[in-house]
């Protein structure tokens, strides 16, 4: 579904970094930060003033959304749309020495286990699990939202 036409509410579900993702999909070209969150803030008609105070978070959550991509330019981009240059290429070289090398690693884990070993038992609670089931995880942006 396009931006224009989803409604202000339906685009206060969405986390930023989803509003960023469906107006780079829009766009189809690299967009800045400033602008991308521009564009957020004037979709969710928010003041002017959150742009001040969130850019900072707003970047680092891109940075750490691996949907997105900074380019050389600074402008962020889909990590779909980019490609690795770099393709790892095994040899018959390469295969010999994994072979050879897998029987000492073994051991090594089996030693490290062996040291790791632990003779108290912690049980296993499962009403714990069931508390835990009906918790729901809401991002940052969505929580100051709220707020």
């Amino acid at each position: 579904m396009s931006l224009s036409k989803m409604s202000k509410e339906d685009l206060e579900l969405l986390s930023n970094k989803d509003i960023t993702n469906l107006i780079l999909e829009e766009s189809k070209k690299p967009i800045n930060t400033a602008d991308l969150f521009k564009k957020i803030i004037k979709l969710l008609e928010l003041p002017d003033s959150v742009f001040e105070t969130k850019i900072g978070d707003y970047y680092t959550a891109l940075s750490t959304d691996k949907r997105f991509i900074l380019l050389d330019d600074g402008k962020w981009d889909l990590r779909s749309r980019h490609t690795s240059d770099k393709v790892a290429k095994v040899t018959e070289e390469d295969e010999e020495d994994d072979t050879d090398s897998e029987p000492e690693k073994e051991e090594e884990i089996e030693e490290m286990e062996e040291d790791n070993y632990d003779d108290t038992e912690e049980e296993y609670d499962e009403d714990a699990n069931e508390e835990l089931k009906d918790l729901v995880v809401i991002d940052e942006d969505e929580l100051e939202l709220e707020q």
